[in-house]
């Protein structure tokens, strides 16, 4: 499940934001980092939209006043938030508002868990469609511009606008 993830949170951020500034692969990483939770008999904190909400204020307090750190470490947070999106977490409304409706976390998997094999597989399959139609779109197959996403997480500006 890191494909759909990782895929489709880039693919979404970038089309709704066009923004050259953010770090698409911060994106990236906060769209797969609650998939962590999966081998960990989850969900957690992850899953919830609190657990979000607090990544994106610790960004914005412990880089407070580093303008272009916090614009680069958004795209973590941003991540996460679009990972609650792609996982339908927020159709189980105790694990999406927790702790509003109780500190427990009930007997539930991980969303992604609860899918059929073959969802799972036509899942990735999109998340691969939309990695490999930004690296197209976004010229990511020119050297150049694949070692500067690579090192700085950026596409290039004048494709984004």
């Amino acid at each position: 499940m890191l494909l759909w993830f990782a895929g489709l949170a880039f693919l979404g951020v970038v089309l709704i934001f066009s923004s050259p500034a953010i770090d698409y692969r911060l994106v990236m990483a906060g769209a797969v980092l609650p998939v962590i939770e999966w081998p960990l008999a989850g969900p957690w904190i992850a899953h919830t939209l609190i657990g979000s909400v607090v990544l994106l204020a610790a960004v914005m307090l412990v880089l407070r006043g580093r303008r272009l750190l916090q614009r680069r470490w958004l795209g973590l947070p941003i991540g996460t938030f679009m990972h609650l999106v792609l996982d339908g977490t927020w159709a189980t409304k105790e694990l999406f508002w927790w702790p509003a409706f109780g500190f427990g976390f009930g007997e539930w998997a991980v969303p992604e868990a609860n899918r059929s094999p073959v969802a799972l597989i036509a899942m990735e399959l999109l998340g691969a469609a939309a990695l490999l139609w930004i690296v197209r779109n976004y010229r990511l197959t020119d050297p150049e511009r694949r070692r500067a996403f690579f090192a700085t997480g950026h596409l290039d500006r004048k494709l984004v606008a």
